[in-house]
């Protein structure tokens, strides 16, 4: 999950376009950085915990023939920075390698470290020390890594760089005598590269110069734990409170008195179920073959995927690979709530299905100190109308959404949305009614969002702390997301029937998709912010969004109300090992958050 890229030149590298590659892999995660370039005829290699711009602008490798560079997105060992350095070995790696600790019960080397990426270089000096030819390297690697694999490996004492990928995450091109890649196709064509080529499973060697030294130097800085280790204490998960409120619900969905804007009829049936519109009943499929008819390429890719690794997104890609036979590059926008799992699972359907994954990633340390100062506001005048506020800074979703068409000349994009995850009462607690007219998830309507914005406005002012550094990201992203026009955009589940035992066995089954250990739910196990927000309305008010979600399927006659009231009682569960996560990727104390919500005045009666 991060950006790799790299030049062989026969002179000095072009500065101009080294600047180019490093610019565009920094898009890709900014975390930490690394860079392979040669010194007086030494390797040297420069790690470092901060943004790859610094590192270049420090390490000015602007004299060597060769640099090869990693700007990571962190999702494993925080410690371990890239290049990865065995034994003279050199690995820069895009991914996840989901079965890693299986892999080194395997082969004889030994781990060192925690970072996934270590067992790609004992692989390869594994298969070095049996002189085994180097072009049966990419199969070997192949062949036992799960998860997405798209790296360059550097053998100095050889004289060798080889480059491959699974997924098709990786680029070679030429300008000249020299030789570039990148993880994405986009900057080699900005530099003025020819003859481009996407590298799957096939390695790509390219000749360096030789070398016995390999000098490492790495540098520390960073203060924060953007990987927090999860540390079980019983007395913390103690204090999650659990209770069962009794409430009046409809007697036809499961939707309580507490939920805003609910009415009940003599019947006992609530307004929401008599204003339902079935919403999961899909046009014939042949609409959606003939709408994506004229996107079809007979070379390259034809759409775009929003990938964010849930279940939804997931599945919906499942779908446009293997039933609507499109070409797809996916799309991801990790802004630092993305859950590893989730990035696990991101990394397990696209190796599984050679789909590539273009990556834009965040500040992560930015947006989690927005998200922090957001949630401080929000503990010192807690309003459930408020929670989106910490859900803002993903908005900007949909203004990469563009970037990527952009940067890649694909305009068709195609959504896997759950047509049944309508939440009316997360605006319903800022007092805006429920729109039962709504055919959206994302709806589109410039009234809507003024009134909600005006709400909000209100409610903000109840907490001046809400007005901090992380206000123009959040109305930015608004603006993206709500205010925006959005072509060729197409809902997968428009045309295809969303069913819940279907998609779980599906993903689970053939992509060995990994659940969540504090849930039994498929839904929101890679969103970071659920299991927090979740607790918040169950505590307050007695429900969250897995009521609201059940009762969608018990209208639409997927589930009995027996059955959704069983699923909700564990769905509800505190999920004690997420919020854990959330708070302490802020840096925020669990005991001092929880025992701040468990004040917060019940909407019920104890």
């Amino acid at each position: 999950m991060c950006g790799i890229f790299g030049l062989v030149s026969q002179s000095k590298v072009d500065r101009s376009d080294l600047n180019t590659l490093v610019l565009h892999a920094r898009q890709r995660g900014r975390d930490s950085s690394g860079l392979i370039y040669i010194d007086h005829s030494n390797y040297k290699v420069e790690r470092a915990d901060y943004d790859v711009i610094k590192l270049l602008s420090k390490v000015k490798p602007y004299n060597s023939s060769i640099v090869f560079g990693h700007s990571r997105l962190i999702t494993n060992g925080l410690a371990d920075n890239q290049p990865v350095v065995r034994n003279g070995i050199c690995v820069i790696h895009n991914g996840i390698i989901v079965n890693d600790e299986e892999i080194w019960q395997k082969i004889t080397p030994k781990r060192q470290l925690k970072i996934d990426s270590e067992v790609i270089a004992a692989i390869t000096e594994q298969h070095l020390e049996e002189r085994a030819d180097l072009s049966t390297l990419p199969n070997r690697i192949l062949s036992i890594c799960k998860g997405v694999i798209a790296c360059a490996i550097t053998i100095p004492r050889i004289g060798k760089t080889i480059v491959f990928s699974n997924n098709g995450s990786l680029y070679v091109g030429k300008k000249g005598e020299s030789t570039y890649f990148s993880s994405e196709s986009y900057p080699l064509q900005r530099v003025g590269c020819e003859d481009i080529n996407q590298i799957k499973q096939e390695g790509y060697i390219v000749d360096i110069p030789q070398s016995d030294q390999v000098i490492v130097a790495d540098e520390s800085t960073r203060k924060e734990d953007l990987i927090p280790e999860f540390k079980y204490i019983k007395a913390e998960e103690g204090i999650l409170e659990y209770r069962k409120p009794f409430l009046k619900r409809c007697t036809k969905c499961i939707l309580p008195e507490t939920m805003p804007f609910i009415s009940f009829d003599d019947k006992g049936v609530c307004n929401y179920c008599r204003n339902y519109k079935l919403r999961n009943v899909p046009k014939p499929k042949e609409e959606l073959f003939k709408l994506v008819e004229p996107y079809r390429r007979a070379v390259g890719d034809d759409c775009i995927v929003p990938f964010s690794g849930g279940r939804d997104s997931c599945y919906g890609l499942h779908l446009i690979v293997n039933e609507l036979k499109m070409k797809p590059i996916t799309y991801t926008y990790d802004w630092g709530m993305v859950t590893d799992l989730g990035r696990r699972n991101i990394s397990r359907m696209c190796s599984k299905l050679g789909v590539e994954n273009i990556i834009i990633a965040a500040d992560i340390s930015k947006k989690r100190r927005n998200i922090r100062m957001n949630l401080q506001a929000w503990l010192k005048s807690p309003h459930l109308g408020m929670m989106a506020m910490l859900t803002a800074g993903d908005k900007h979703f949909f203004r990469h959404v563009e970037t990527v068409k952009k940067q890649t000349g694909i305009s068709l994009n195609l959504w896997g949305v759950n047509p049944l995850e309508v939440t009316h009462f997360k605006t319903g607690f800022l007092d805006i009614p429920p729109d039962f007219e709504e055919k959206r998830v994302y709806s589109h309507g410039i009234t809507k969002q003024l009134r909600y914005h005006y709400k909000r406005t209100k409610a903000m002012l109840e907490s001046p702390g809400y007005f901090n550094r992380s206000l123009w990201d959040t109305l930015s992203g608004e603006y993206y997301r709500s205010f925006t026009e959005k072509k060729d955009y197409y809902h997968i589940f428009d045309y295809w029937r969303w069913d819940e035992t279907e998609v779980d066995n599906t993903l689970l089954g053939e992509y060995e998709w990994e659940k969540a250990p504090d849930t039994t739910t498929t839904w929101r196990i890679g969103d970071g912010t659920a299991a927090l927000y979740n607790y918040i309305y169950y505590t307050v008010a007695g429900f969250t969004e897995h009521d609201t979600f059940r009762s969608n399927q018990i209208r639409e006659g997927d589930i009995t109300r027996e059955q959704a009231l069983i699923l909700v009682e564990c769905e509800n569960t505190p999920r004690y090992q997420n919020i854990r996560w959330y708070l302490d990727a802020l840096g925020m104390d669990f005991t001092e958050v929880i025992s701040v919500v468990n004040s917060i005045p019940k909407l019920y009666k104890r």
